[in-house]
């Protein structure tokens, strides 16, 4: 489909509250195109920023929501005209109609685009790319999955030449961007209801790389023989980045310890062959949030960018919303709060927590991100906890994907018991979970609550 922006006055959006989609919103408001939706009534972050945006939005599905006058319709990619009264509606009346990744890649594909891809991180590196990029003057347009404290949204609405996408590569959503510049942070097995299998999940991303330009640029994580493997399809400059003394950007003299207000920070400095680009600190939790921060450092050099500049943007630089994101406190216990929903995700997540509090109790509530993920990566998943004192699974969160499958949280439980007994235990609801903390937990406790899902709801509920 060909858009032609100066005749799109009013778009309906079906599926509003999505991470991306909201990001869109932001960005089509601020082209001054009138912007409404629907979607369900469960709370979301992203219902703040359409608040905030002054977006009107449906909390249901109704073919009488869409207004006469609609030039474009826009729909999350979970729905269609089967399950969704809106989606047959727009069909009926024979209204353009864009899934949320086309639109994106259409906007994307205007602009020197730069995306951020891989299986673990892209939030976190997109978040912290666009923000480099606009702290030191380039104005660039952003789109991130989750909010950047920072900016108070996961949007960016800028006029100069670089777009940053967070490009998942679920459904194969990579497919509408032509990007110019790719950071790939990482390449495990994920979203098994969609790819059957870890070498189709890999082709996507090798298909994606071989589409940048030979004029363009791949900033890959050099410590992991998948993404070596998947970078070998990129007939364009290629940079690794890591820890292993082979990388193009390799990093150094890694120290953790406490920065300003004594809040723990992260001190290293990354070299270029020889040549030191420099000392760097974030106030980010974990080794991968360094390894994040180093291609971000990649590209801003191969872009030509002042390093201490960038160094100044990414000391000051917040993280994003559910990423190891601090909550507050109850009877002395810290609640902490993540989006990991892989288990290297909940792996990192718990061991930068064991990194920061060595002597603490860590009580882990995770809540798993659909059925099918759950059962594919079983195994894994039970090996993940490694670095928590007690863990406690919540029911699984099928999303609108998915409403069973084949699998119990019991089932989590009894494998990870299986390797320390007694650790794991199964409570189904987040009200049970608040409830059995709430006086249970003191000044030597952690509480982190880890999913995809409402999970994030304990800590919530528990902070006084």
């Amino acid at each position: 489909m060909r858009l032609d922006f100066s005749k799109i006055k009013k778009v309906y959006i079906i599926g509003i509250k999505g991470s991306g989609v909201v990001a869109v919103v932001e960005i089509l408001s601020g082209m001054g195109i009138e912007v409404l939706g629907s979607d369900t009534k469960e709370i979301f972050f992203t219902d703040k920023i359409l608040k905030k945006l002054g977006i009107k939005y449906f909390e249901n599905f109704s073919s009488a929501n869409i207004p006469a006058n609609t030039d474009l319709i826009i729909h999350s990619t979970a729905y269609n005209e089967k399950n969704n009264p809106e989606m047959e509606e727009a069909k009926k009346r024979k209204l353009p109609i864009i899934s949320y990744p086309e639109i994106l890649g259409y906007l994307f594909n205007q602009k020197y685009g730069l995306a951020v891809c891989g299986t673990h991180g892209k939030t976190t590196t997109s978040a912290m790319l666009a923000e480099t990029l606009s702290f030191i003057g380039k104005n660039p347009c952003a789109v991130v999955g989750s909010k950047v404290i920072n900016w108070g949204g996961n949007a960016l609405f800028g006029e100069g030449e670089f777009f940053v996408a967070e490009a998942d590569e679920y459904q194969n959503k990579l497919q509408y961007y032509s990007p110019k510049g790719i950071i790939l942070t990482s390449a495990d097995f994920d979203h098994p209801d969609f790819f059957k299998d870890f070498l189709s999940y890999k082709k996507v991303f090798k298909e994606f790389v071989a589409r940048v330009p030979k004029s363009g640029f791949l900033v890959v994580w050099g410590d992991n023989v998948d993404t070596l493997e998947i970078a070998q399809s990129c007939k364009a400059n290629v940079f690794q980045y890591g820890f292993n003394r082979d990388c193009d950007y390799r990093i150094e003299n890694y120290e953790l310890k406490n920065g300003e207000n004594l809040k723990p920070s992260q001190f290293f400095e990354v070299f270029s062959k020889k040549k030191s680009l420099g000392n760097f600190e974030i106030s980010l939790v974990g080794k991968h949030n360094v390894l994040n921060a180093t291609s971000v450092i990649a590209s801003c050099y191969h872009l030509g960018l002042n390093l201490k500049n960038v160094a100044e943007a990414l000391k000051n630089f917040q993280g994003t919303s559910r990423r190891f994101e601090y909550i507050g406190e109850r009877n002395g216990a810290i609640l902490i709060d993540d989006y990991g929903h892989h288990p290297e995700e909940i792996q990192a997540t718990l061991s930068g927590a064991r990194q920061i509090y060595p002597q603490k109790n860590i009580w882990a509530i995770f809540q798993a991100h659909t059925f099918t993920r759950t059962k594919a990566l079983l195994s894994e998943f039970s090996q993940s906890f490694f670095d928590a004192n007690k863990v406690i699974v919540l029911d699984i969160y099928g999303s609108a994907r998915e409403f069973q499958g084949g699998v119990h949280s019991q089932d989590l439980v009894d494998a990870i018991n299986k390797f320390e007994q007694g650790k794991a235990f199964y409570l189904a609801t987040v009200v049970e979970a608040a409830q059995y903390l709430k006086d249970k937990i003191g000044e030597n406790d952690v509480v982190i609550t880890i999913g995809a899902g409402n999970g994030w709801e304990v800590v919530e509920k528990l902070k006084e």
